[in-house]
C-alpha cells in the first residue's frame, strides 16, 4: 500500500485509484476503514468515491473485482463495487492507495451509477 492524499511526496490521486479509508455507515452513526475507487475528482481536494466491499449483499448493480479488475495492485478477496453507495471525501482522510481499476472496469461502475442517478421511470 502506498501512501496517498494531497501532500508533497505522496502519491498523486485520480479517477480509478482504489484507496483505503473511512467510509461512513449510511446512518452516519460510524465510519469503516474499507477500500473504495475513486469515481472522480469533485474539487477542492475532494473525491467522490464508491464502496468495495467483500459482501455482495445480494445488490443486482454491484460490480464484482477479482485481480483481472486491476491494472495495478490488487485487493486480498473477491470484492465488489457498489454503485449505490458513493461518499464524497476530503484527500486528508484517504489513508492509502491499494491500486488502481482497467478502465473499462471504472466505465461498468460509472455506467452504473448514471444509471442509478438517471431518469426514473414513471410509475
Amino acid at each position: 500500500m502506498e501512501q496517498a492524499g494531497g501532500g508533497c511526496g505522496l502519491v498523486p490521486l485520480a479517477a480509478g485509484a482504489v484507496v483505503l479509508v473511512p467510509f461512513p455507515f449510511s446512518d452516519l452513526s460510524q465510519a469503516k476503514l474499507r477500500p473504495a475507487v475513486i469515481l472522480a475528482d469533485a474539487g477542492r481536494g475532494d473525491w467522490i468515491l464508491c464502496q468495495i466491499t467483500s459482501n455482495p449483499y445480494g445488490d443486482p448493480r454491484v460490480i464484482e473485482l477479482s485481480d483481472r479488475s486491476f491494472r495495478e495492485g490488487s485487493l486480498r478477496v473477491t470484492s465488489y463495487a457498489r454503485p449505490g453507495k458513493l461518499f464524497t471525501a476530503n484527500h486528508n482522510l484517504i489513508v492509502g492507495r491499494v491500486g488502481a481499476l482497467q478502465d473499462d472496469v471504472l466505465a461498468e461502475i460509472v455506467r452504473r451509477v448514471t444509471g442509478i442517478l438517471g431518469p426514473t421511470q414513471a410509475r
